[in-house]
């Protein structure tokens, strides 16, 4: 199963994910999320696979989450795009990793446990 997992090169759980990955010998591509965004149509549709809401995955403790306020947006339907738009052009503001695969699930893997669901194991 081909899977892509979202990195920061510098974040060491995304680091421990891409360990486990290559130790259980597992097909992916890796999408450096910070230099490569992901559209809004694209956060949308990994979301749905997550089974989650953006705030769900936003990082409110990056410094762009305090200057946009993040905090204290409104975490309902209506306010749901603006959340997904902030976060497409904030990219830091998106949890990490995330992986993805072909099979049409999706995991935040900021744990073993989280990356072996991703594999199937």
């Amino acid at each position: 199963m081909s899977m892509e997992i979202w990195i920061n090169p510098a974040c060491s759980k995304c680091r421990s994910a891409l360990s486990l990955l290559d130790a259980e010998g597992a097909d992916y591509t890796i999408r450096h999320y910070l230099q490569d965004p992901p559209s809004v149509a694209e956060l949308e549709r990994v979301l749905e696979r997550l089974g989650l809401e953006p705030w769900d995955i936003a990082r409110l403790g990056e410094p762009v989450a305090a200057e946009l306020g993040l905090k204290s947006w409104e975490r309902t339907a209506e306010s749901r795009a603006q959340w997904i738009e902030a976060m497409s052009a904030n990219p830091k503001l998106i949890q990490r990793p995330i992986i993805t695969a072909e099979d049409g699930t999706a995991r935040v893997a900021r744990t073993p446990e989280a990356v072996r669901e991703a594999l199937g194991s």
